[in-house]
């Protein structure tokens, strides 16, 4: 590490802490060659994969955009923030676990259905509707007939 007052190449690390949250290092260093004292800190850097949209299109993972899909599927139904905020991380973690650069929107798409079909019946078939593109009242069966599998979900 270069010292920011000398532009050194060598500096020696004098102490070394966890911070108090367990997410980052505090190190104190000294330059070796004008002895000036400073502190840098280390913490981890995740990148979300970018989004492939079916046009071709890519994009930025947007964490609000995933929130607000879930709100819109969950609006006046009686799901605690807390588990919609679970949902979110749940989606977010298991996009980061994946390891890919690039993620398609469909499997986004299929990640938030999984989270809704655990949370709220009826918040499911709102947002399978639109991610699905029912065209029909057989469309509404078929899904409402998924729902009602043993063994699935609320």
């Amino acid at each position: 590490m270069k010292c920011p007052f000398c532009n050194h190449d060598s500096t020696q690390v004098i102490d070394s802490r966890v911070s108090d949250v367990g997410d980052s290092i505090r190190r104190r260093r000294r330059c070796e060659s004008c002895n000036k004292r400073f502190t840098t800190y280390e913490t981890v850097e995740l990148r979300m994969p970018q989004v492939a949209k079916q046009d071709g299109t890519r994009t930025e993972f947007d964490a609000y955009k995933l929130r607000t899909g879930f709100l819109r599927a969950l609006h006046k139904r009686p799901v605690p923030t807390d588990r919609v905020d679970f949902a979110v991380s749940t989606v977010t973690q298991n996009l980061l676990a994946l390891g890919e650069r690039e993620v398609p929107a469909h499997l986004i798409g299929e990640m938030v259905m999984h989270e809704l079909r655990q949370l709220d019946h009826v918040a499911y078939i709102r947002f399978a509707s639109v991610y699905r593109s029912f065209q029909g009242v057989d469309d509404f069966k078929d899904a409402i007939q998924e729902v009602q599998k043993p063994g699935v979900g609320k």
